[in-house]
C-alpha cells in the first residue's frame, strides 16, 4: 500500500485496524481523499503532513492524540473530520489558519482548550467556513475570535464547551452570516440577556441555546426577527416574564422548548390561536414544563392538529383536562403532571388514540377511570396517574399489550388486582402502592418476564406470596410491605441489580424503552432504605436491588437460596412472625447496605461475621428472641449502638453476660468446656433461692427484737454484696447461709 505513490483515494473505514499510523503514509503524496474512520488507530498523525493534495480527510472515531499541527501543511483540504478522538485542539483553530480552501470541519468529542494569544486575535484566518462543529469537551475561554471573520457560515455547533468570558448572546454571528441556518450553543456557560439582531434574519431555522445562564425577558419581537425558525430550544436557562406574542409570527415553527425557566403568566391565546390563524399548522412539539405558568389550558391548542408531544408538567395550571385531547390524532406523548388540575379523567371517545406516553400525576383528579382509557390499548407504553384521588376499579376492557411502565400509586383504587396487565409481557415497572387493592396477589405476575420493579406496598393483599414470583429473572426491587400476607417466604425468590445483569439487557432496556420521537418521561420510584423513604431515578435504580416484606404476617424460617440474593442491596423483613435463626448466608452479602429483621421471633446467636459487611449502614435485629453475646463492635458493626439489639431478653452486650438468663437449652456434657457466655445453671438456681430467702430473713429481722438474728443475717448479706456470681458461688454462700437459718430457727 505504501508503495502506491499514485493512489488518489483510500478508504479503510471500519476494519478494526490498530496501532500507530505507518510512517510510509508520508509517501502517498497523490492522495486526494483519505478515510481512516472507525478503527483503533492511536498516537499522532505526523505521517500525514506531506499529503498536500489531500482534499478530504476523515480520521473520526479512533484514538488519535496529541496536537493537530500536522494539518498545517494540508493546504488543499476542503473537508475535515477529526471527531471522536483524543486530540488537543486550541479553540482558536490556529493550526488551520492557512487552509484557505477549508469549508467543512468537524471536531466533536476531543479535548478543546483556550488559546487566547493576542497575535491570534489580530490575525484573520484564510478560510471561510460553511460548517463547523465542535461539541465537547473543554474550556474555550473567550468566544473564538476567528468567528468575527466568517461571513459564509451555514451551520455552527459549539455545544459542551465552556466560554467563561462571554456575557451575552453572540448576535453578531447572525448579523455577519446571513446564510446561517443552524446555531447550537448548548451548555456553553453563556450568560446575560438574549439580544436580537438589528434586522430580521431570514435563514435561521434551528436555534438551540439550552442549558446556559441566559436571563431576563425573552425579547418581545423575537418572532419578527427570526420568522423562519422551525425549532427553537431555550430550555434550562433563567428567562422570566411572559411568552411574547410574536411567537405567533413564526409560521414555520415545528418544535418549541421553553422548559425549565422562570416564565410566568398564562399560556398565550395568541400563540395557540396561531395554530390556525397564523398558519402554525406544522407545530408538532411543545414543551413548557418546569415554569410558573398559571391559568387554564387553552382550548385553541386543539387547532394544532400535527401536535405529537405536549408537555405542560410542573406548572400551576388549573381547571379540567380538556376533552379535545381525545381528538389529537397524532399525539404520542402527553404530560400534565404536577399541576393543579381537577375534575375527572376525560371521556375520550371514538377511534383508538396513538398515545404512547400519558402522565397526569400529582394533580387533584378524582372519580373512576373511565372505559375511554381502553382506547389506548394498542400503543400505550407509559402510564402515570399516581398521586391523585382516582377510585373504583380499572375497566375490564383495559388491556394494554405494549405497556412497559405503570404508576398508579397513591390513589384510592380498590378491588382485586385486575387482569389489565396480564398480557403486558414487556412490563418493567408495576407500581400500585398506596391503594386499596385486596385479595390474593395473582399468579400471572410470574409470567411478566421483563418485570424489574414490583411495588404493591400498603394495600390489602392477603394469602401467601405466590411461588410464581420465582419466575421473574429480571427482578430488582420487590416491595410487598404493609399488607396482610401470610405463609412463608419462597426460598427461590431472586433479586439482582440491573448492573449485575448482562450488558446486552442493559443496552436493550435503555435503547428500547426510550422513545426517539418523543420525550421519555421518567418517574422516580419510592423505596424505603435504612428506615427512610427515598425516591430513586433510573440512573440510580440500575444499581439498586431490594426485598421489602415488612409489616405482614409472614411466618416460618428465612431460607433464601444463596445464589439468588448475592447482590442484594437492601432487605427488610421486619414486623412479621418469622422464626428460626438469622441465616448464615446473610454474612456473605457483600453489597448489603440495609438489613432490618426487627419485631419477629428469631432465635439463636448473631454471627460475628456481619462485621465484614463493609457497606452495611443500617442493621436492626431488635425485638426478637435472640440470645448469646452481641457481636463485638468491630468493623462495620462498630457503627451500631444498643438500639439495633434492643428487646432481645436473652441477648447480652455491654452488660456482663453472666447476669443474663438464657432460654432453656439442653445441658452441655461434662466434657464440654466451651464458654458460650452463659452462667452455670446450678449457681443461678442456688443464687436465686438464697436471695429469695434472704429477703424473708431481712424482713423478719426488722420486726424481730433479737439482735443476733440481724447480726447473723448481715454476715450473709455482706457476702452477697461481693457479687461473686461465678461457678463457685454455691460454695461461698453455703456456710453463712446455714448459720443464718439455724440461728433464726
Amino acid at each position: 500500500l505504501c508503495e502506491m505513490k499514485n493512489l488518489q483515494e483510500l478508504d479503510i473505514t471500519g476494519n478494526n485496524l490498530r496501532g500507530s499510523l505507518p510512517m510510509c503514509f508520508y509517501n502517498l503524496t497523490s492522495l486526494k481523499s483519505l478515510s481512516l474512520s472507525s478503527n483503533q488507530f492511536l498516537g499522532n498523525i505526523y505521517s500525514l503532513k506531506n499529503l498536500t493534495l489531500l482534499e478530504s480527510l476523515d480520521l473520526s472515531s479512533n484514538q488519535f492524540s496529541g496536537n493537530i499541527s500536522a494539518l498545517e501543511s494540508l493546504t488543499s483540504l476542503r473537508w475535515l473530520d477529526i471527531s471522536n478522538n483524543e486530540f488537543h485542539i486550541p479553540s482558536s483553530l490556529g493550526p488551520l489558519f492557512n487552509l484557505s480552501r477549508l469549508k467543512f470541519i468537524r471536531g466533536d468529542n476531543n479535548n478543546i482548550h483556550a488559546d487566547d494569544h493576542e497575535m491570534l486575535n489580530s490575525l484573520a484566518p484564510r478560510f471561510q467556513l460553511s460548517y463547523i462543529s465542535f461539541s465537547c469537551c473543554g474550556s474555550g475561554g473567550s468566544f473564538p475570535y476567528f468567528f468575527y471573520h466568517q461571513s459564509n457560515l451555514q451551520g455552527v455547533t459549539l455545544s459542551e464547551i465552556h466560554f467563561f468570558k462571554v456575557d451575552q448572546f453572540p448576535f453578531w454571528l447572525l448579523e455577519n452570516n446571513t446564510k446561517l441556518e443552524l446555531l447550537h450553543l448548548v451548555n456553553c456557560s453563556l450568560l446575560g440577556p438574549f439580544q436580537l439582531t438589528s434586522r430580521a434574519h431570514l435563514a435561521l431555522s434551528n436555534l438551540d441555546i439550552s442549558n446556559n445562564a441566559f436571563g431576563g425577558n425573552i425579547p418581545e419581537r423575537i418572532g419578527a426577527h427570526l420568522p423562519l425558525l422551525k425549532t427553537l430550544n431555550m430550555s434550562q436557562n433563567y428567562f422570566s416574564g411572559r411568552i411574547p406574542s410574536s411567537f405567533g409570527d413564526m409560521s414555520s415553527l415545528q418544535g418549541l422548548d421553553l422548559s425549565n425557566n422562570h416564565l410566568s403568566g398564562g399560556i398565550p391565546e395568541h400563540m395557540a390561536t396561531g395554530c390556525s390563524l397564523l398558519d402554525l399548522m406544522s407545530l408538532s412539539e411543545v414543551r413548557l414544563d418546569g415554569n410558573n405558568f398559571t391559568g387554564v389550558i387553552p382550548n385553541v391548542l386543539a387547532n394544532c392538529s400535527d401536535l405529537y408531544l405536549l408537555d405542560l408538567s410542573n406548572n400551576y395550571l388549573f381547571g379540567e383536562i380538556p376533552s379535545w385531547i381525545g381528538n389529537m390524532s397524532r399525539l404520542i406523548a402527553l404530560d400534565m403532571s404536577r399541576n393543579l388540575l381537577f375534575g375527572r379523567f376525560p371521556q375520550w371517545r371514538g377511534n383508538a388514540l396513538p398515545l404512547e406516553q400519558l402522565a397526569m400525576a400529582d394533580n387533584q383528579l378524582e372519580g373512576s377511570i373511565p372505559r375511554a382509557i381502553c382506547n389506548l390499548n394498542e400503543g400505550l407504553i407509559f402510564l402515570d396517574l399516581s398521586m391523585n384521588n382516582f377510585s373504583g376499579t380499572l375497566p375490564s376492557c383495559f388491556k394494554p399489550v405494549s405497556l412497559r411502565e405503570v404508576h398508579l400509586s397513591r390513589n384510592m383504587l380498590q378491588g382485586p388486582l385486575p387482569n389489565a396487565f396480564r398480557d403486558s409481557s414487556s412490563l418493567v415497572t408495576l407500581d400500585l402502592s398506596y391503594n386499596h387493592f385486596k385479595g390474593n396477589i395473582p399468579n400471572w405476575i410470574g409470567n411478566l418476564s421483563e418485570l424489574s420493579y414490583l411495588l404493591l406496598k400498603r394495600n390489602h393483599f392477603k394469602g401467601e406470596i405466590p411461588i410464581q414470583l420465582c419466575n421473574l429473572g429480571r427482578l430488582s426491587l420487590i416491595d410487598l410491605s404493609l399488607n396482610n400476607l401470610s405463609g412463608g417466604i419462597p426460598s427461590c425468590l431472586k433479586v439482582s441489580a440491573m448492573n449485575y445483569v448482562t450488558e446486552e439487557y442493559i443496552w436493550y432496556y435503555y435503547s428500547r424503552y426510550d422513545i426517539d420521537t418523543a420525550k421519555s418521561i421518567e418517574v422516580p420510584i419510592e423505596y424505603i432504605v435504612k428506615s427512610r423513604s427515598y425516591h430513586y431515578r433510573r440512573r440510580i435504580l440500575q444499581y439498586m436491588s431490594g426485598i421489602d416484606l415488612s409489616y405482614n404476617k409472614v411466618t416460618g424460617e428465612i431460607n433464601f437460596e444463596t445464589r439468588n440474593i448475592m447482590k442484594l442491596f437492601t432487605l427488610n423483613l421486619s414486623r412479621n412472625s418469622l422464626t428460626g435463626p438469622i441465616p448464615q448466608v446473610f454474612s456473605n452479602l457483600k453489597d448489603l447496605e440495609s438489613l432490618d429483621l426487627s419485631y419477629n421471633n428469631l432465635t439463636g446467636n448473631i454471627s460475628v461475621e456481619f462485621a465484614v459487611l463493609h457497606f452495611l449502614q443500617y442493621f436492626n435485629v431488635s425485638n426478637n428472641n435472640l440470645s448469646g453475646k452481641t457481636p463485638e463492635r468491630i468493623g462495620q458493626l462498630g457503627t451500631f449502638d444498643e438500639s439495633s439489639y434492643f428487646g432481645n431478653l436473652f441477648l447480652c452486650g455491654s452488660l456482663n453476660c453472666s447476669l443474663v438468663a438464657t432460654p432453656i437449652t439442653p445441658k452441655a456434657s461434662a466434657g464440654d468446656t466451651e464458654d458460650h457466655g452463659f452462667i452455670d445453671m446450678d449457681a443461678f438456681y442456688a443464687s436465686f433461692f438464697a436471695c429469695y430467702v434472704m429477703v424473708l430473713l431481712c424482713i423478719a429481722a426488722i420486726i424481730s427484737p433479737e439482735n443476733f438474728v440481724v447480726e447473723t443475717c448481715s454476715k450473709a448479706i455482706a457476702i452477697f454484696d461481693k457479687k461473686e456470681f461465678t461457678r463457685g458461688i454455691k460454695l461461698s454462700i453455703e456456710k453463712p447461709w446455714s448459720n443464718c437459718v439455724k440461728t433464726w430457727i
